[in-house]
């Protein structure tokens, strides 16, 4: 699918498209038109579509990926050409008209003195993250949507040392990482190719020889693969994860990998997760940044009590603080 193809229709938001300081773009059914510049979000009253076009443009892209879109299949996922991500939506998932979010893929490599100027996380915390990741410790990266994950992740990425071979997994390719050694596999779900799924690309990984595994985002049944990895010989790994804390995204973690594998209890899984996760950066988005807010050491895991046992090494509100804390 040539952006030649899909110029005529997105033409309205093309230099949005182009603006790298934009990361997203909201269509909304009720005509109004948004964007996220630099972390703050910002109504565009200049940006108008007309709705039958928008609906076109819409289904010409549907229709190159070998997909439908119309009243029995309302939504749409793509990739467009230069790597964003499009979701649209058309009545009767809405009303009263069309509408898409993109979410940009800028293809900006943010390394970590980036972030320290943004105000992402200091120069001390910094040093501690690149001592975890060259010390080969697992880190798993939580937060909301669109709150930085993936370019944290990116970030501490550069960090791994040039003898170790990465093999990354994606569902969309975002990472950048400038190392010799690596394999970069992507998720085919959104085209007309055959599904291949975050789980099958994790097995496939496994093969491939791997120092260190990086995964783009946990959020299926891939769970259980990655696990069973970084408890057999493959710590040091990275991946996001959605949560609302650091705390939560060991639930979460946990809640995944029981989801697809009932049979498995709670103390056992959590326990594997203990064993396999060395620490858990939560990111979230504040006005005008992404901002680490904490980093939780998992030190064990207490079969008794059902219960992790860990500290922060770092909280927004406390920097220095260590404080032992229950799950």
């Amino acid at each position: 699918m040539s952006f030649e193809l899909l110029r005529p229709f997105l033409r309205p938001i093309e230099e949005l498209l182009l603006d790298h300081d934009v990361s997203e773009i909201m269509g909304n059914p009720n005509g109004t038109w948004y964007a996220e510049r630099e972390g703050e979000m910002q109504r565009l009253p200049e940006v108008s579509f007309d709705s039958a076009s928008l609906r076109t443009g819409l289904e010409v892209i549907a229709n190159n990926l070998g997909k439908r879109l119309d009243e029995d299949n309302p939504v749409v996922e793509a990739r467009l050409p230069e790597g964003s991500r499009l979701c649209g939506y058309i009545p009767p998932a809405v009303q009263p008209w069309p509408g898409l979010t993109i979410r940009k893929f800028t293809g900006r490599r943010f390394r970590i003195d980036d972030l320290i100027a943004r105000g992402t996380l200091t120069q001390s915390l910094a040093y501690f993250l690149w001592d975890q990741v060259r010390a080969g410790r697992t880190l798993l990266i939580s937060g909301g949507t669109g709150t930085g994950k993936t370019t944290l992740l990116n970030a501490l990425a550069q960090y791994i040392s040039e003898d170790e071979r990465i093999v990354t997994i994606e569902d969309t390719a975002e990472l950048l990482i400038d190392k010799p050694n690596i394999v970069g596999f992507e998720c085919q779900n959104d085209t007309f190719k055959k599904a291949l799924s975050m789980e099958q690309l994790l097995r496939t990984a496994l093969r491939c020889r791997p120092d260190r595994i990086i995964v783009g985002e946990v959020r299926g049944t891939e769970a259980r693969t990655l696990l069973d990895s970084l408890n057999t010989g493959h710590s040091g790994s990275l991946a996001t994860i959605h949560a609302n804390s650091a705390a939560k995204a060991l639930r979460r973690f946990a809640n995944l990998v029981v989801h697809s594998h009932p049979q498995l209890s709670y103390a056992d899984v959590e326990a594997e997760i203990a064993d396999g996760v060395d620490y858990v950066v939560h990111v979230e988005r504040q006005p005008g940044r992404r901002a680490i807010r904490e980093v939780l050491r998992v030190d064990d895991y207490d079969r008794r009590t059902q219960r992790f046992q860990m500290e922060y090494v770092f909280r927004a509100e406390e920097p220095a603080a260590a404080e032992a804390v229950p799950c």
